[in-house]
């Protein structure tokens, strides 16, 4: 597979072979096809955690109690409110190996303070099931399921995609990242990075090459999991915060 530079992407992408990428397509007609339509809102927005077994499970509740911390934020809560829908919705996903089903909360409509508030007690108290392989690939797909199927009139889509390795090679025949990287681009998916750098000092420049697609999209680094609450506040306000298209002429 050759790698180039797409400025839709923003980034790097893998020339896939026919064959893969009719299978991708495939796959985004289905995800395309189950979408209804439901009650709008400003933002979709899946939180996709990595649980994979080089996240122990104290750095796995670090996170958790980010996200929560997150949406505690009156910045945050704020910027919930700030669209012309004054809405968004959210769900949170859990991924670790490639093979294994993945587990993810119900979508929650946030539109007041205390919505905000019920997502971050969800969040923090979150089971965790997921260990073993970094499959971010299935990961990322699973969560643009999530999305396609949610039934919700969303004016722009984002997957947050969070974690402390580069995918692990996979046993069988999954959909690796550069697969899921041209899903994103299809259904027309942001995918946004958090890159948890104590481990891997190039998790960074990873991120920003192999996980991150689409326009606007961003990675931001924590360089812990002590970090990780600032990181994914200001994560958050960057994606969630209303901000209208201007026009260049």
């Amino acid at each position: 597979m050759q790698q180039v530079f797409d400025p839709v992407l923003g980034c790097d992408k893998m020339i896939l072979p026919a064959i893969f990428r009719f299978a991708v397509l495939g796959c985004v007609v289905g995800l395309s096809g189950a979408q209804a339509a439901g009650p709008p809102v400003d933002l979709a927005l899946v939180l996709a955690v990595d649980a994979s077994g080089s996240v122990d499970d104290g750095e796995f509740a670090l996170q958790l109690a980010g996200i929560a911390a997150g949406f505690r934020d009156p910045k945050v809560r704020g910027a919930i409110k700030s669209g012309p829908e004054s809405r968004i919705a959210v769900t949170l996903l859990v991924w670790a190996d490639h093979q294994v089903p993945k587990d993810r909360s119900d979508w929650f409509v946030l539109a007041s303070d205390q919505d905000a508030e019920n997502f971050a007690r969800i969040a923090e108290t979150f089971p965790r099931h997921q260990n073993g392989a970094t499959g971010i690939g299935e990961g990322l797909a699973a969560a643009l399921r999530a999305i396609g199927t949610s039934g919700f009139d969303a004016r722009r889509r984002v997957v947050d995609v969070s974690g402390d390795g580069r995918e692990t090679p996979a046993r069988e025949f999954v959909v690796l990242l550069p697969q899921a990287r041209v899903m994103a681009y299809e259904l027309g998916v942001t995918v946004n990075g958090l890159a948890i750098t104590n481990e891997d000092p190039e998790l960074l420049s990873y991120y920003r090459n192999a996980v991150q697609a689409g326009p606007g999209s961003f990675t931001l680094p924590a360089t812990d999991y002590e970090a990780f609450a600032e990181a994914m506040r200001r994560k958050l306000l960057r994606e969630i915060e209303y901000r209208p298209a201007i026009s260049q002429r």
